[in-house]
C-alpha cells in the first residue's frame, strides 16, 4: 500500500497536530480538563469498579450526610491522582505493571515498582506516582519539570527510566531517586512470528511483560494480555522463556505454545488458530461499528494501524468514527472529508472499512453513523457553551439523508428495570436517553445492545422498545480507541472487533449491502458465539404474519466453547432455555409477538468482554397484519418520555424557546406513535 494512498496530505497535517498534542499536553491532547478526561492517565491502572470504590470513600468521608446527588458531585471535584493513590494502597501489593510509587515520608523516600526486562541501555517508559505524605509540601523534579505536591498530595507523572527525578530532604537539600531498580538487564534474542495470514498475537515473560516489534505500540486487552497484528514479524525478546499466543479474531480460537529463544539466534515459531467458524461462508458478516483511530490517548494511531488491525482480527466491517471528545475539535475530521463515501485503501473483497462520524451530545445519547456518502454539517451539540440542540430526532434525519446507516452508540451503562433507572441524578452520562423517540419515529436503524458498558441494561430496554412495536436493529459496537494503549476502565484499548454486529448480506460485501442488511434487522450482537435463529423457517429481520392458533416452531442454535446458556424469548419473556447447541420450542399464535435468541456465560479468555453474550435481532410475528404492541411495553415507553421531556425542561442547555419546542415536538409526536398502539 502506497504511503500516499494512506497518509493523504491533509491526514497527515492533522496526524502531526495531534503528534504535537500529544507532547506538549500528554494523554489528554489540551482537551477540556473534564473529569472523563483526567480519568483517561490513571484509568491505565484501575478499573472503574476499584476506582469508583476509592472515590466514593473518599466523598463519603467528607459528607457524612450526604445523598447520592451531593457524593457524585464531591467525586467529580477530587483530585484523580489521589484517588489513585487511595485505591493502590487499599488493594496493597506492588504497583501495577508499568507504575512506581514514590513515596515521600518524614523519614525520607521510598520507591517501590517491579523491574522490567531490558535488552540494552534504552530507557523504557515509566508511569510514576508521587505520595506527599510528609505535613508540608514538596516539590519533585523530573527532567526539566517541576511539580509541586500539598501535603498529603499525589502526582502521577509519565516519564522514563532514564529521567533525572529529586525530591527534597528533611535537611533542606536534593536527594536524587535510583531509578535503575526498575529495570533488570537480559541477554537478547530474537523471535520470528509466522502463521501464514495476518493474525493478533501476543508474546509474554514469565511475569507478564510484553514484547513488541519495533514501531509497534505497547498494546494490552482488558484481560491485560499484550498483543499487535501481523505475520511473519520479528522482534527482540529476552532469551528467556516466553509465551506466544495466537488469535485472529472471534471466528478462531487461539494456540498457545512456550519457547525459550537461544541467545543472538533467530528462533521460528510457526503457529496457526484453529478456525471455530466461517461466518462470511454462510452469508454472515462481522463488524465493529464503533471504533476510533484517534480520541486522545497515549500513541497517535495512523490509518496503518487499523489496516493491520482489521485484517489481522479478520474483522469483514470496520467503521473508524471521527468524533470530538470533551470540547469542540472533532478529531480525524480530515480523514472523514478526504474518504467519505469510500472504501479505505486497504478494504478489499471481505473487508470493508469506511470513516464514520459519532455524533454526540452528553445529555440525550451518542449516534453512530456508517457509510456516510459526505461529511455531515454537525458533529455534536452541548460541548464548548453550545446548546443541547437541536433534538437527536434531526440529527438522524441530517445523517440518513447522507446515505448512512444510524445507531445510538454505548446506550445504557448500567443494568435497567424502570424507566427512572435511565435517568439517575439527570447528569449528562452518555446513555441513549432520546432513543425512545427515535425508535418510535423510524429515525434510527440500531442500538448497540453490546459495548463496553451493561449488556444486560441494554438488552432489556431494547427488549422494551421492539415490544412496544419499534422495529430496531440489534448491533455492537467496542468504542475501540487504537490510541489508547491500554485503558482499563471502558475496555476501549482492546483491538476493533471484539464485539461484532453480524449481518446476513446478500451477494458481495459492501458498505452498502451490509447497511441494507442491518437497516432490514438482518443482524445478531456478539462477543463471540455465532448465533442462529429460525422461526418457521424464517431468520432474524423477517415478519412472519400468521392467523391466531396457528403453530410456531423456533429453532436456536449456537457455535462457541465459551456459551453456558441457550434461552429463546418472546414479547412475554422466557420461552425456552438448554445448554449450548441446539434448543427448539413451539407455541400458539395469539397475540402478535416477537421471538429473540440469547446466549450468554461467564468470563472467558475468548471473549474481551467482562463475560459472553450474544442477542439476536428479532423475528416478528405479525398476527393478522398486526404488528406486536404490548400495553405494559408501550406504558413503560410512555413512561419514559415523562422523564425525558422533564429532563430536557430542567438540564437541557438551550438558547430560545423555540429549540425547546423542537425537542418537546417530537416528544409528543413520539407520544401519539405509542398511544395509537395501545389496545383498545
Amino acid at each position: 500500500m502506497h504511503d500516499d494512498r494512506m497518509l493523504p496530505q491533509a491526514v497527515a497535517e492533522a496526524l502531526e497536530g495531534y503528534r504535537r498534542a500529544l507532547a506538549e499536553h500528554g494523554m489528554s491532547w489540551g482537551e477540556p480538563a473534564t473529569p472523563y478526561v483526567r480519568s483517561m492517565s490513571l484509568s491505565r491502572f484501575l478499573d472503574e469498579e476499584t476506582f469508583s470504590g476509592a472515590a466514593f470513600a473518599r466523598a463519603r468521608a467528607e459528607l457524612p450526610d450526604g445523598d447520592q446527588a451531593d457524593l457524585e458531585t464531591r467525586v467529580l471535584e477530587l483530585d484523580f491522582d489521589e484517588v489513585l493513590r487511595d485505591a493502590l494502597a487499599g488493594r496493597g501489593g506492588e504497583p501495577p505493571e508499568g507504575l512506581a510509587v514514590l513515596r515521600l515520608t518524614e523519614a525520607g523516600h521510598r520507591l517501590d515498582g517491579a523491574a522490567r526486562t531490558v535488552l540494552d541501555e534504552r530507557p523504557v517508559p515509566l508511569s510514576l506516582l508521587v505520595d506527599n505524605a510528609r505535613p508540608s509540601a514538596a516539590e519533585v523534579r523530573a527532567g526539566d519539570r517541576t511539580y509541586r505536591l500539598a501535603p498529603g498530595g499525589a502526582r502521577l507523572i509519565d516519564l522514563d527510566t532514564a529521567t533525572e527525578v529529586t525530591v527534597p530532604t528533611l535537611r533542606g537539600d536534593l536527594a536524587r531517586v535510583e531509578l535503575s531498580g526498575l529495570t533488570r538487564p537480559a541477554p537478547a534474542a530474537r523471535l520470528r512470528l509466522r502463521a501464514g495470514f495476518p493474525c493478533r498475537w501476543s508474546v509474554w515473560s514469565g511475569d507478564g511483560q510484553g514484547w513488541y516489534p519495533e514501531g509497534a505500540p505497547p498494546r494490552r486487552d482488558h484481560h491485560g494480555v499484550p498483543y499487535f497484528h501481523g505475520d511473519d514479524v520479528v522482534l527482540d525478546v529476552p532469551a528467556e522463556p516466553l509465551t506466544v499466543r495466537v488469535t485472529r479474531g472471534m471466528e478462531y480460537d487461539f494456540a498457545e505454545r512456550a519457547v525459550t529463544p537461544a541467545p543472538s539466534d533467530v528462533t521460528l515459531v510457526r503457529l496457526t488458530p484453529d478456525r471455530l467458524y466461517d461466518a462470511a461462508a454462510e452469508g454472515w458478516y462481522g463488524g465493529d461499528l464503533h471504533v476510533h483511530l484517534n480520541f486522545v490517548g497515549d500513541v497517535v494511531a495512523t490509518p496503518g494501524m487499523a489496516a493491520a488491525a482489521q485484517h489481522g482480527e479478520d474483522l469483514h466491517v470496520l467503521n473508524l468514527l471521527a468524533a470530538n471528545v470533551a470540547g469542540t475539535r472533532v478529531l480525524d475530521r480530515e480523514a472523514l472529508e478526504h474518504w467519505a463515501g469510500r472504501d479505505l485503501p486497504w478494504s478489499d473483497a471481505t473487508h470493508v472499512a469506511r470513516m464514520g462520524v459519532e455524533y454526540r451530545n452528553d445529555l440525550l445519547g451518542h449516534l453512530h453513523a456508517f457509510g456516510l456518502t459526505a461529511a455531515p454539517g454537525r458533529y455534536h451539540s452541548g460541548f464548548g457553551g453550545a446548546p443541547d440542540w437541536p433534538p437527536s430526532g434531526r440529527v438522524c434525519e441530517e445523517l440518513k439523508a447522507l446515505g448512512a446507516l444510524v445507531g445510538y452508540a454505548h446506550t445504557f451503562k448500567s443494568p435497567i428495570e424502570d424507566p427512572g433507572d435511565i435517568f439517575g441524578t439527570g447528569r449528562p452520562q452518555c446513555s441513549a436517553r432520546a432513543a425512545v423517540v427515535d425508535a418510535a419515529l423510524g429515525l434510527v436503524d440500531g442500538m448497540e445492545i453490546l459495548h463496553y458498558a451493561s449488556a444486560a441494561g441494554s438488552a432489556a430496554v431494547y427488549r422494551r422498545l421492539l415490544g412496544a412495536g419499534n422495529r430496531l436493529a440489534a448491533v455492537a459496537g467496542t468504542d475501540s480507541m487504537l490510541s489508547f494503549t491500554r485503558q482499563r476502565m471502558e475496555m476501549v484499548a482492546g483491538p476493533p472487533g471484539w464485539e461484532r454486529t453480524y449481518a446476513k448480506v446478500t451477494g458481495p460485501l459492501t458498505a452498502a449491502s451490509y447497511a441494507e442488511a442491518v437497516r432490514r434487522g438482518r443482524t445478531f450482537a456478539t462477543t463471540g458465539p455465532f448465533v442462529e435463529l429460525l422461526v418457521n423457517g424464517h431468520e432474524p429481520g423477517d415478519t412472519v404474519d400468521l392467523a391466531p392458533g396457528d403453530r410456531v416452531s423456533v429453532t436456536a442454535r449456537v457455535i462457541g466453547p465459551e456459551v453456558e446458556r441457550l434461552a429463546i424469548h418472546t414479547a412475554d419473556g422466557l420461552l425456552a432455555e438448554g445448554p449450548p447447541g441446539e434448543i427448539c420450542a413451539e407455541f400458539t399464535a395469539g397475540a402478535p409477538t416477537y421471538v429473540v435468541a440469547i446466549a450468554d456465560g461467564g468470563p472467558h479468555p475468548r471473549s474481551l468482554y467482562s463475560h459472553v453474550f450474544a442477542h439476536t435481532s428479532p423475528v416478528y410475528v405479525d398476527v393478522r397484519g398486526r404488528r406486536v404492541a404490548r400495553e405494559e411495553d408501550l406504558r413503560w415507553c410512555l413512561s419514559w418520555l415523562e422523564l425525558l421531556e422533564q429532563l430536557i425542561r430542567a438540564r437541557a442547555r438551550l438558547d430560545t424557546k423555540e429549540q425547546l419546542e423542537d425537542h418537546l415536538d417530537l416528544i409528543d409526536e413520539a407520544r401519539r406513535v405509542y398511544v395509537t398502539r395501545l389496545p383498545r
